[in-house]
């Protein structure tokens, strides 16, 4: 019987495996990167929507108590 038939040390790692780590971790990298881009975008545009609500809710409070037409049209 061998002495390193039972060898608890790892066989050497070749390009194949570090090339196949590397391209997991720009895949998972992307992916969040997609992720994160996607609710600034959400939030962006809640932001643009809540922004037209005070908008229309201060020119029905100048048409109301300011006398008049808003300035903007």
């Amino acid at each position: 019987m061998r002495s390193d038939a039972f060898s608890t040390t790892p066989e050497p790692s070749g390009n194949g495996y570090l090339q196949s780590l590397m391209s997991w971790q720009m895949l998972l990298g992307r992916s969040l990167m997609q992720a994160q881009c996607g609710q600034w975008e959400m939030m962006a545009a809640w932001q643009r929507s809540i922004g037209n609500v005070q908008r229309e809710l201060m020119d029905q409070w100048i048409c109301r108590f300011g006398g008049g037409a808003p300035l903007d049209g």
